[in-house]
């Protein structure tokens, strides 16, 4: 495990800082770090951990990892194993964790995923907010100079700067509200499909992943059937007709399958992020017809760690936040 330490957390009174490990898409502490985190004794820890893995909320080999260190102890070096647990477990174990510094780190936790959401769509609120206001403004003042020269027609360049306005903020305000509504619903999707995934097509391009960024031996290794049967969850029918109709759904259920299902040794992330981007780009939605990224990456990024901690009734919030994302209209 490389030395590559990073800050994700600082207490409020400033007494906290905990330096992480940082490999491949996720960070890794030991059971003192997290004992300090969340200011508690290594036996709560033990307890939450036990838990976790005893409920099947998390895999073990998919979150700990066991790293040998050089101690010295007298004038003897000693080598003793400490085991490592990533970012999915930091996460569940500090949302059991019954102290003070526990909901701190909820309440940042909380905040940090929703910063992330809004910055990956482009859309903090407050800004928007004050466009919207800026927009209005705009508006009551071309009406007031048209009512003064005599309602002068606006020429197609001014139009088409003024529904440019209208298009990247009132969309943008639409999703923030039918987000926080629960009231998403999909629209402007793409019913022709000219690109169909299979679980041999997915794997070679693991494959070509895996080589071409000289990931670990442990990259894109199977533990079960989950990944074969992700591949084929996004084609499931119901009396005869398509479960996910269009590409966006198809596309929004392959990343959440792959994500939850933690189908590999290591990293399971960035292959169901991969593979999102791969099936979209072969079914030639990935980008606009100007050339642009539908979907950030930041955006992705958050998506992704969201979906990986969101409760399995979030499904189809997450499912609508994703294809309004990528659909037409964005």
């Amino acid at each position: 495990m490389p030395e590559s330490d990073i800050r994700i957390y600082q207490s409020s009174d400033g007494t906290t800082e905990i330096q992480v490990k940082l490999e491949g898409d996720t960070v890794w502490v030991n059971q003192y770090q997290l004992a300090e985190l969340f200011n508690t004794d290594r036996t709560s820890i033990n307890r939450h951990i036990a838990n976790i893995y005893k409920s099947e909320e998390l895999a073990v080999d998919s979150t700990c990892a066991i790293s040998a260190q050089v101690q010295k102890e007298g004038n003897r070096k000693v080598t003793r194993k400490v085991k490592y647990y990533n970012l999915d477990l930091i996460i569940s174990v500090g949302y059991r964790v019954n102290s003070k510094r526990g909901i701190e780190f909820r309440t940042w936790a909380n905040k940090v995923l929703r910063e992330y959401l809004v910055k990956g769509y482009s859309l903090n609120q407050q800004v928007l907010e004050k466009k919207n206001e800026q927009f209005a403004e705009l508006l009551e003042t071309i009406r007031i100079i048209k009512s003064s020269i005599g309602a002068k027609e606006l020429t197609i360049e001014e139009s088409k700067g003024l529904l440019g306005i209208i298009s990247d903020y009132s969309y943008a305000l639409e999703i923030l509200d039918q987000y926080d509504y629960q009231t998403l619903s999909l629209t402007d999707i793409t019913s022709d499909e000219c690109f169909r995934l299979t679980y041999e097509n997915a794997i070679q391009q693991i494959e070509l992943v895996k080589k071409s960024h000289g990931n670990s031996a442990l990259f894109g290794r199977e533990k079960d059937e989950s990944f074969k049967s992700s591949i084929g969850a996004i084609y499931q029918t119901f009396d005869g007709n398509d479960l996910y109709p269009s590409v966006e759904e198809k596309a929004a259920n392959l990343l959440y399958f792959i994500t939850k299902n933690h189908s590999f040794t290591d990293g399971n992330k960035r292959i169901a992020a991969f593979l999102f981007l791969y099936f979209l780009e072969r079914n030639r939605i990935l980008y606009t017809k100007d050339g642009e990224k539908r979907i950030a990456d930041n955006a992705l990024v958050a998506l992704t760690l969201m979906i990986a901690v969101s409760k399995p009734e979030e499904k189809d919030t997450m499912i609508n936040v994703i294809v309004n994302l990528i659909n037409r209209k964005n």
